[in-house]
Formats: structure tokens, C-alpha cells, sequence
């Protein structure tokens, strides 16, 4: 194994790190390129590839999608996409269950998954699904390509094609997850267009094979099946106004005889009720805003309950509270918040809005206050982590937001935003060496060794000798952080 890493390293150093695919991801990040380290990929993912390869893969994969990608570090956001998925999960044909999500923050349609259990989504999957099941449906067929390994398969057919090829594949992987544009279609054609992009899609028997355990997913987590065929139609009704199809349809390609396959398979099932969900609907209005280029004008279309929205009333009321502060309008934001509240006591949605006004107002007290009984009830929910910290945080609290982030990223250590405010509060505060660790612990999960490692050899130099432990626990990451850069998958 390790002959064919070397080899590899030898190849992909003299040829693909220049190759136009790799000069493209560069140009599109404000990262130095001395700053990041392009996965190895090893032997072929194939036939010769273990699980446990490529779940290392998978992880090694993602640490530099984030490094290239502007992914959503909203709690709501993310917390809820884990939950989807942890519960299809369940009822998936997927042997390791050791799968990480990650949502862009684009909002185009798209969804994905990679060899080593990552499932993504772009935040512009929410604006094409009419409701909770069809987006639950398109996370359902992509656990399903992770179960049946189908990227493995694809390389399996494609044995004869050289390392650079597969090299160009998972670039590809990346440029097709992480941009809708031509310059991703500009990348595929100028390095072997032809070959890279018949192994990125997958083939016809594979997708009705996604198709198929998808729908048993959706049937056995107690979903209705017919949510996937009518997501489909969505889908192509979306690549009838564009010029160009959604990244998702070209590399996943859906035919109105693949839809009409899937509705058969569907009809096999019994039909189960779609009530509206709020927590969609909420979760839509959060990704709303965010793509919002004019937070005013979404002011007077809530405020005025402009039809064409298709949002309820309660969600719309939402959306109304998060413009007013986005607008830095907290006042208005608050009596909104308190009315939401009124109806849809302790829901956190209402709870964290009411209070990100009250901080904004300089009402730190009160904002504690709504917080903090909800926080107590649920320690372990993530947006109200987050939210607190960055309320100690305003406030000037800066060791119980420390607490607080501590204690959350031993529950999430490898969530990148709460390493991120743990360095920040830590330099609040003046604690050098927990800046360092954090520091150290941030880019690490974003794929960037080489500041991961000097943050971790900063941290030994402040260190105090009479702390023989932490400095023990710091060398052995930091030897685990040298070994990643020289070799991501050694």
C-alpha cells in the first residue's frame, strides 16, 4: 500500500497538481496554495479498497471541500440536515454509519455524495422542494449511492484508465459539488473531459438503482415514497427555465422516463400524508434571508404579506423578525419575536430570534434570559450552544463563552465553526495556548496542515513544563498533524 501511495504522491505532484482543474480550485479560494494539501488518493477505490480506505478518503476529502467551498456554518442549518440524515440512516442499506454532512452555502440545486459516507447539499436544494419528504427523498438516493458504492464500481468498469484519470475524478467530484457554473464544465474540458466526465455520471442502471433503494428508505423510515418521482418532476421543471441544467441533473441525470419509473416503483407503495412541516418551512425562510441581496425590500414583503411567498403566516412572521435584524431594526424584531412566542412557546427557532434581538439592543440581561431556560432543557442542541456563546461573547463574558464552546466541541470535534469561536473567545479572554489549540484544531478540519502543525508548535512553546499531560496529548496530535501533511492517507 504504501509503494502505491509513493508512486502515486510522485505522479500526481508532477501532473495534476498543475493540471488546469487544480489551477481553478486555487484561483477560486483566497487560500494560499502553500496552505493546502489535495487529497491522495492512493490505489484505485475500487475493487483493492477497504471501507475504512474510503471513509480516510471521505474524511481527507472534506477537510479540502470547506478549504475551496463557503459552507453554512448556521446551526439550524446544518443541525437539521444531521438530523435527516442520522434518521434515514437508520433504514439504509449503508454497512458504515459513520457519515459526515456538510451544506454549501450556494444556492443552487444540488446534492451529493462521496466515497468515505459525506453527504452534501447546497442550501438552494430547499427553494426546489416543495416540502420535508422530497428533500428527505434526494438525501435517501444518495445514501443509497453510498451504500451500493457506486463511485467504486464506476472505477471498478473503469480499470484500465491511468491514476491521473481517477486524480481528475474526485477533482471533479469537487468541482461539481461545489460550483454550478462554467467554470466547472471549463475544468472538466480541459483536463480529459471525456473520460472524467462519463466516470463522474453515473450510469442509467446505477441511478434506478439509487432510485429503487431510495424509495425502500423512504418506505421503511415511514415516509411517503412518492415524495422522490414528484421531487424529479420539480427538478425538471427547474431545467426548463435555465440555460443551462442544474448541477445536480448533470450528474445525475433525470429523464421523463426515469421519472415515470420512479412513480411506478412509488405505486408499489401505499401513499402516506404530507402534512406541512414548520421546521421546513423555518429552515426555508433562514436560507431565504441569507440569499437575500435586499434585506429591506424583504421587510415590506413580509411586513405586508405580499403574496407569492408560499409561506404560512407563522413562517412569513419569521421571516419578518430575521430582516428586521439583519436591518439592525431589534426593537421591531423583538416585539415580532415576542408574538411568535406568544403562539409557539419554547420553540427554539422563536427563542434564539427573540434573542439575537435583545443582543443587538444591547439587552444582554434579557436576552440571558429568554436563552437560558430553553439551554437548560436541551444542553446538548446545538443552535442554542452557539447562540449562547456568541451572546457571552457580545457581552463580554468571555469564560462562560469559553465554557460553553469546550464542553460543545467535545459533543462536535469536528465541527469547524465552534473551533472557530473557541479561538476567537479564547483571544478574548487572553488565554494564548487556547487559541493555538483551537486555532490548531480549525484549520486541521479545513484541510490547511501546514498552519494546523504551527499553531500546534506555538502551543508547545507556551506550554508550561508542569503540565506533562496536556503537553503529551498536544505532542501526540501534533505528530498525528505532521504525519497528515506528508501523507494524508498514510
Amino acid at each position: 500500500m504504501s509503494q502505491i501511495l509513493n508512486r502515486f504522491n510522485t505522479v500526481f505532484s508532477k501532473s495534476f497538481r498543475v493540471s488546469t482543474v487544480f489551477s481553478v480550485l486555487l484561483l477560486s479560494s483566497s487560500l494560499k496554495a502553500n496552505d493546502l494539501n489535495l487529497p491522495d488518493l492512493g490505489d484505485s477505490l475500487a475493487g483493492i479498497a477497504t471501507p475504512l480506505q474510503e471513509y480516510r478518503f471521505g474524511q481527507q476529502w472534506l477537510r479540502y471541500f470547506r478549504s475551496q467551498t463557503n459552507t453554512s456554518q448556521d446551526p439550524f442549518i446544518n443541525q437539521y440536515i444531521e438530523r435527516i440524515t442520522k434518521e434515514l440512516l437508520k433504514y439504509s442499506d449503508v454497512q458504515d454509519r459513520r457519515i459526515s454532512t456538510v451544506v454549501v452555502n450556494n444556492p443552487t440545486l444540488n446534492a451529493f455524495a462521496v466515497p468515505g459516507g459525506v453527504i452534501g447539499v447546497h442550501t438552494g436544494l430547499f427553494r426546489y422542494s416543495g416540502d420535508e419528504q422530497q428533500l428527505a427523498s434526494v438525501l435517501a438516493h444518495e445514501l443509497a449511492h453510498l451504500s451500493q458504492r457506486h463511485h467504486a464500481r464506476k472505477l471498478e468498469e473503469q480499470k484500465q484508465n491511468s491514476i491521473l484519470t481517477m486524480a481528475g475524478l474526485f477533482a471533479s467530484i469537487l468541482i461539481a459539488a461545489s460550483t454550478s457554473g462554467d467554470q466547472g464544465i471549463a475544468a472538466l474540458s480541459a483536463t480529459q473531459a471525456l473520460s472524467i466526465d462519463a466516470a463522474l455520471r453515473f450510469s442509467r442502471s446505477m441511478e434506478q438503482e439509487a432510485d429503487r433503494i431510495g424509495i425502500e428508505t423512504l418506505v421503511r423510515a415511514g415516509l411517503d415514497p412518492h415524495a422522490m418521482p414528484d421531487m424529479f418532476e420539480q427538478m425538471l421543471r427547474a431545467s426548463q427555465y435555465s440555460q443551462r441544467p442544474p448541477e445536480f441533473l448533470l450528474t445525475h441525470p433525470i429523464t421523463e422516463s426515469r421519472v415515470i419509473d420512479s412513480k411506478n416503483r412509488a405505486r408499489r407503495y401505499p401513499e402516506r400524508p404530507r402534512t406541512p412541516d414548520l421546521e421546513f418551512e423555518l429552515i426555508k425562510m433562514r436560507i431565504t434571508i441569507e440569499h437575500s441581496q435586499n434585506k429591506l425590500n424583504l421587510v415590506n414583503v413580509f411586513k405586508n404579506k405580499i403574496s407569492g411567498t408560499r409561506f404560512s403566516d407563522t413562517a412569513a412572521q419569521y421571516g419578518l423578525t430575521l430582516a428586521y435584524i439583519e436591518t439592525n431594526q431589534p426593537k421591531l424584531a423583538i416585539k415580532e419575536a415576542q408574538a411568535l412566542l406568544k403562539t409557539h412557546p419554547g420553540n427554539h427557532f422563536f427563542v434564539t430570534a427573540l434573542t439575537r434581538a435583545y443582543q443587538q439592543d444591547q439587552a444582554f440581561i434579557k436576552a440571558e434570559q429568554v436563552l437560558l431556560p430553553a439551554f437548560k432543557k436541551q444542553p446538548d442542541n446545538h443552535a442554542l450552544n452557539i447562540t449562547l456563546a456568541e451572546l457571552y461573547m457580545a457581552s463580554g463574558e468571555h469564560k462562560k463563552s469559553a465554557n460553553i464552546l469546550i464542553s460543545h466541541s467535545q459533543r462536535r470535534p469536528k465541527d469547524p465553526y465552534v473551533w472557530y469561536l473557541l479561538a476567537e473567545v479564547e483571544g478574548l479572554r487572553g488565554n494564548i495556548l487556547g487559541v493555538h489549540l483551537a486555532r490548531a484544531e480549525y484549520f486541521y478540519l479545513n484541510g490547511i496542515y501546514r498552519k494546523s502543525r504551527l499553531q500546534l508548535e506555538n502551543a508547545l512553546k507556551t506550554m508550561k513544563t508542569n503540565d506533562p499531560l496536556t503537553q503529551a496529548k498536544v505532542e501526540q496530535r501534533l505528530k498525528q498533524v505532521r504525519k497528515e501533511e506528508r501523507n494524508p492517507l498514510s
